[in-house]
C-alpha cells in the first residue's frame, strides 16, 4: 500500500457507531479498502452478525497494526484492538467503559496520526456525557476536537493555545466555519473578538484553498439581527468583525460581510445549475452556524477540523441512543465523511 491507511475510530459502543461502520463497509467496500477500525474486534463482531440476521457476511478481522491493512482477505473489516477487550455494552445508556473506551480510542489513533502511521482519522460519534463520566483525562474535553488539539499540541511541543482549530461543517450544497465550538452561548458572544475572528478567517483561507485549489470566497456572519444594523442593534460588526476581516484582506483573503446572518446561507448554498455567490460562511457561533447545514440534511453532513496537523473527519451527527441496535442508522454521513478525509489526503 503506497498511502498510509485511514482509521475509523469506533465511538461509543452504546450507539450506533459500530452500526454505521458495518454498513459503510457493505455498502462501499470500494471506497473504504484502505481503511480500517481503531476500536474492540467483539462489539464490530456483534454488530455484524445482528445486522446480518446471524450471518457472517461480511466478517471481522483482527490486526495488530495498521501496516496489516490491505494484507488481508478481501470483503471484510479489519479491526485494530484497542486495549483489552470491550465488555457487552447496554445498547442506549450512557456508560462510563464505553465513555472511556471511545477515547482512549481517538488518542491513540491521534497519536498514531501524528507518528505517520496512518493518513487520516475519520471519528465515529462519541457520546460527551458518557466521556465526561469516564473521568479523566476524558472529562477534560468536550468532544473529539478539543482532544484531538490537545494531542497534536501535545505532539508538536506547543500549548493548546498555540494549536487553534476550528469547526468546518459541509455537505454538497453548504460549507460553514465557526468560530467558537462548545460553549455556552453567553460564552459565545465573548468569544467573538478581532483575535479569534482573525484566526477564524485566516484558518478557513488556509483549508480551503488547500481543498478547492483557489482563494475561497469567504462570507462573515454578524453576530447580531441584520448584522447589527450600522450599530442600531449592536456594534460587535463595527468595532470587531469588520476590523478582522479588513485585517485578513491584508494577508489574501477574499473575505466580504458582515451579512445579515438570516439570509448569507442562503447565498453560499449551492444548488444544480446555480454559482453560489461564496465557497463558504463563518458563523460567530456554534449553532448560528450548524442549523442551516444540517437542516439540508444531517445524512450528508461531514464534520473537518481544521488547523490540525493531520486529517480528521466524521459524520455530521451524534451517537443516536434512540435507535442504536435497531439497524435502522444510516451510514451516510460516515461513507461522505471517509469520502472527504480521502480528498483532503489527496488535495
Amino acid at each position: 500500500m503506497s498511502q498510509a491507511p485511514i482509521a475509523i475510530t469506533m465511538g461509543d459502543a452504546a450507539g450506533i457507531g459500530p452500526e454505521i461502520i458495518v454498513k459503510a463497509y457493505q455498502q462501499q467496500p470500494v471506497l473504504l479498502a484502505g481503511c480500517f477500525v481503531w476500536g474492540d474486534v467483539q462489539t464490530l463482531r456483534r454488530a455484524a452478525i445482528q445486522l446480518n440476521q446471524g450471518r457472517v457476511t461480511f466478517p471481522v478481522a483482527a490486526i495488530a497494526s495498521p501496516k496489516e491493512v490491505g494484507g488481508g482477505p478481501p470483503n471484510c473489516i479489519p479491526v485494530l484492538q484497542q486495549g483489552q477487550a470491550l465488555p457487552p455494552i447496554d445498547l442506549g445508556h450512557v456508560s462510563a467503559v464505553a465513555g472511556a473506551f471511545a477515547g482512549n480510542c481517538v488518542l491513540q489513533a491521534a497519536r498514531a496520526a501524528m507518528r505517520g502511521e496512518i493518513s487520516a482519522m475519520v471519528t465515529a460519534p462519541l457520546h460527551k456525557e458518557a466521556l465526561s463520566a469516564a473521568g479523566a483525562p476524558f472529562n477534560q474535553y468536550p468532544g473529539h476536537t478539543e482532544m484531538l488539539q490537545a494531542v497534536a499540541a501535545e505532539h508538536m511541543n506547543q500549548s493548546v493555545r498555540e494549536m487553534p482549530v476550528r469547526m468546518m461543517l459541509a455537505n454538497d450544497e453548504l460549507r460553514t466555519v465557526l468560530v467558537s465550538i462548545h460553549v455556552s452561548l453567553r460564552a459565545a458572544i465573548e468569544a467573538v473578538t478581532f483575535e479569534n475572528v482573525l484566526q477564524t478567517l485566516l484558518i478557513t483561507h488556509a483549508s480551503l484553498t488547500k481543498l478547492i485549489g483557489r482563494n475561497p470566497r469567504i462570507a462573515v456572519a454578524g453576530l447580531n439581527p441584520h448584522a447589527g444594523e450600522g450599530g442600531l442593534f449592536g456594534r460587535e460588526e463595527l468595532e470587531i468583525i469588520l476590523p478582522a476581516m479588513q485585517a485578513a484582506a491584508l494577508q489574501g483573503c477574499k473575505v466580504s460581510g458582515p451579512w445579515a446572518p438570516d439570509t448569507v446561507f442562503m447565498r453560499a448554498r449551492r444548488k444544480p445549475g446555480q454559482e453560489p455567490e461564496f465557497d463558504v460562511v463563518v458563523a460567530m457561533y456554534h449553532d448560528q452556524g450548524l442549523i442551516p447545514v444540517k437542516y439540508l440534511g444531517v445524512e450528508q453532513g461531514v464534520n473537518v477540523t481544521l488547523g490540525l496537523p493531520l486529517v480528521r473527519t466524521s459524520p455530521d451527527h451524534g451517537t443516536a441512543f434512540d435507535i442504536a441496535g435497531t439497524g435502522n442508522a444510516d451510514p451516510s454521513s460516515l461513507i461522505e465523511a471517509v469520502r472527504m478525509a480521502r480528498a483532503l489526503i489527496t488535495s
